[in-house]
């Protein structure tokens, strides 16, 4: 049964769900893509801001620095490092090859798989913002929810973007034909050196006697995924972004009309603060949420807090809570989990588990720093077409899928409310 029918009857998702769909859709078409860390990304938010100004207690936009490009500018740089190991390897030195290898997987890892401020420094700053509603308890604050969904769109992958104008496999095709290729080119390049390096105990010219045929095979091999990592440096746009509307106007708007479904069904708590963060440049490496969690994080500690991540509500039949999070690496709290995970089931549906393998989303800063968070999401991990794409419009939307977060959303505050975070149970 629904927690949120014992506060009010009146709660009209419908309404708000047509409402988030003209907000995206004029969003799109009057201020366009927004980049991070760009004055269409702070526009939106300020759109955002008078949206929901009238259903909260406060509006506020904080700034924040970030290098946009460090997040995926590392990726020329790998490339070259990966070539050239091949024929540093052949004409020069096994040594030589293992060492440029090594030097282009570190930002690949750290920026990329780990999403670590790493080579940032390197690139042109930008200034970038968060927009955080906040709707106030009648009495004073003793637990808060976050929900946060980043309003910046990212910078088009041209690939997927090629691919997909032929086929609505595009992301998926993409990832099989160049991302995977083109990483474990790299990989067989870095073993190649290693491996020559130990036959030949440090003699480059003695893997060339004593292993002549392996050599040659290795270094065809390695050869063979050139093509696919240099295609790897036109993977992204580096000026065009696209626009953005499921991935993620839909989750910011999930967010606004849940907090604003409370206030037109005059739902007030007592004790229980709701906010909303549009957060910017989470393209660029989860930036926003990295910033607002850092300058927050005492305030946050102080009482029970739990952050949901809201992140691209369209494929209906993916939706799910995120259990693990930066390319697998980082485990979401379970009390967050099972919040979002119960809430849906009082709501009808039954949710399951999901892990982001490659990347990250808004959660994860939070659950770094041990505030309880989690991911919420309804979107294909092939990826599908549209996913960083120019076909990221209004007209490809699912208004459903928005609906069904918007009442899972308001069942999960409402849950919150009543009966604070589930507790896991306890190992014996």
């Amino acid at each position: 049964m629904k927690i949120a029918n014992e506060y009010s009857k009146t709660i009209d998702t419908k309404k708000l769900t047509d409402e988030a769909v003209s907000e995206i859709t004029t969003i799109c078409n009057d201020i366009g893509p927004r980049k991070p860390g760009s004055k269409e990304e702070l526009k939106a938010q300020e759109h955002m801001a008078e949206y929901i100004k009238s259903s909260c207690n406060k509006t506020e936009i904080e700034s924040f620095t970030l290098h946009r490009q460090g997040f995926m500018g590392f990726i020329p740089f790998t490339v070259v490092c990966g070539v050239s190991s091949v024929f540093l390897n052949w004409f020069v030195s096994s040594i030589a090859a293992l060492i440029v290898c090594i030097a282009g997987i570190i930002p690949l890892v750290f920026e990329f798989i780990m999403y670590r401020e790493f080579d940032d420094f390197l690139f042109p700053k930008q200034t970038s913002h968060n927009m955080i509603a906040t709707r106030s308890p009648k009495g004073e604050v003793k637990k808060r929810i976050i929900m946060v969904g980043h309003s910046d769109s990212q910078f088009e992958w041209t690939i997927n973007a090629l691919i997909g104008k032929y086929s609505d496999k595009g992301g998926l095709l993409a990832k099989l034909i160049v991302q995977i290729p083109a990483v474990i080119g790299l990989i067989i390049q870095t073993i190649f050196a290693l491996v020559c390096i130990i036959v030949s105990n440090g003699s480059h010219a003695s893997v060339i006697e004593s292993a002549k045929w392996f050599f040659i095979l290795f270094f065809v091999i390695s050869i063979v995924f050139i093509p696919f990592e240099i295609a790897f440096i036109f993977f992204q746009s580096w000026t065009k972004s696209g626009p953005g509307a499921s991935d993620n106007l839909s989750g910011c708007y999930t967010g606004l009309c849940a907090m604003k479904a409370l206030a037109e069904a005059g739902i007030e708590f007592e004790n229980t603060e709701v906010r909303m963060i549009c957060s910017g440049s989470e393209e660029a490496g989860l930036r926003g949420t990295k910033a607002y969690s850092r300058e927050h994080e005492k305030e946050l500690k102080e009482i029970p807090t739990v952050v949901i991540a809201l992140d691209t509500f369209r494929d209906i039949k993916d939706m799910a809570v995120y259990d693990r999070d930066l390319s697998g690496t980082l485990q979401h709290h379970w009390g967050a989990k099972y919040l979002i995970k119960d809430a849906a089931a009082n709501c009808g549906m039954d949710l399951s588990f999901a892990s982001i393998y490659i990347g990250g989303c808004d959660a994860a800063p939070f659950t770094q720093r041990k505030i309880p968070a989690t991911g919420f999401a309804a979107m294909n991990p092939d990826p599908p077409v549209y996913y960083h794409t120019r076909y990221d419009t209004p007209e490809n939307l699912v208004p459903e899928a928005i609906n069904i977060g918007i009442n899972i959303m308001v069942e999960a505050i409402c849950k919150y409310d009543k009966e604070g975070l589930p507790q896991e149970p306890k190992k014996k």
